[in-house]
């Protein structure tokens, strides 16, 4: 059963996870131990993102195939357009369904430095990630995930072309969506509204990231063009060190899931940054 059969079915919300390759031995160590955490929750899927040079890209190929034929999670593996040919994209491609994974996030992908800097297409690459997916599509018979925005995308601050975009990836061939982090419930339905008011039908799930760092979160909200409320600010720093900003953090989230299932979100996706113990508190915090 692939990702889109399981949101199809709408019998109960989905529970993901995003893990990242790690950079060296220890970073290894912590990332397994993370999974073996997190795996007797019975996720309906796993994700592993897309390292943004070829090291780094080969550890997710070996990440993500080793989840796929090691343990008993349905894995998603991750590609980006970054500085890499059509050939190289098929390369990859081909080594993913060797390994028995039969999921794949398509996003276009930032430069090396950020969203901030200028896209640059590799000369013999694709130019987006709706091209992304029709490559995918000849490819394969994988199942296809994309990138959506509640917030506007950092490079055109446009709301309704974000919208547009995504609806071409649907178009293209992709089955189902996966958020950036944002802090307003309301900006995820804002967004589903924008999107079904094109006649785009695909399922859009929210990305959630559990705050345990003031400095991490205001990182990872510039670089997705997330806004972070004045509320939710307010909140952590109130808090007066880091373990209460890691127990905040953890209400805000919960907070933030609970308002998103109780108004029909089909799912939540959690950014794990390869440690457990957060998402497991959010997790738990829901099931009271």
């Amino acid at each position: 059963m692939t990702i889109a059969d399981l949101l199809a079915t709408g019998d109960k919300p989905s529970f993901s996870f995003e893990f990242f390759p790690p950079k060296d031995d220890a970073a290894s160590d912590q990332l397994w131990r993370t999974v073996a955490n997190l795996a007797p929750l019975h996720p309906d899927f796993v994700s592993v993102t897309y390292g943004a040079n070829g090291s780094q890209r080969d550890r997710t190929v070996e990440v993500t195939t080793r989840l796929a034929t090691q343990t008993r999670l349905r894995v998603m593996g991750h590609l980006t357009c970054v500085d890499q040919s059509v050939a190289d994209l098929s390369s990859v491609l081909d080594a993913y369904a060797r390994g028995g994974v039969g999921h794949i996030f398509a996003i276009r992908g930032d430069m090396p430095g950020g969203p901030s800097l200028p896209w640059v297409q590799h000369p013999d690459g694709l130019a987006n990630a709706t091209q992304l997916v029709e490559l995918i599509r000849r490819t394969g018979d994988f199942c296809i995930g994309v990138a959506a925005f509640p917030d506007p995308h950092p490079a055109q601050h446009d709301p309704v072309l974000d919208a547009r975009i995504l609806t071409d990836k649907w178009q293209a061939g992709a089955s189902f969506a996966i958020t950036q982090l944002f802090f307003r419930a309301q900006s995820y339905f804002d967004l589903v509204d924008r999107v079904r008011s094109l006649g785009c039908e695909i399922p859009i799930i929210p990305g959630i990231m559990p705050i345990t760092m003031i400095s991490q979160v205001v990182k990872f909200a510039e670089m997705s063009g997330a806004e972070i409320p004045k509320s939710v600010r307010s909140r952590l720093e109130l808090a007066p060190d880091p373990s209460a900003v890691r127990t905040v953090g953890t209400q805000i989230a919960t907070e933030l899931c609970q308002e998103l299932l109780d108004r029909g979100a089909p799912g939540l996706h959690f950014f794990t940054q390869n440690r457990s113990l957060a998402t497991l508190d959010i997790w738990r915090n829901l099931r009271r």
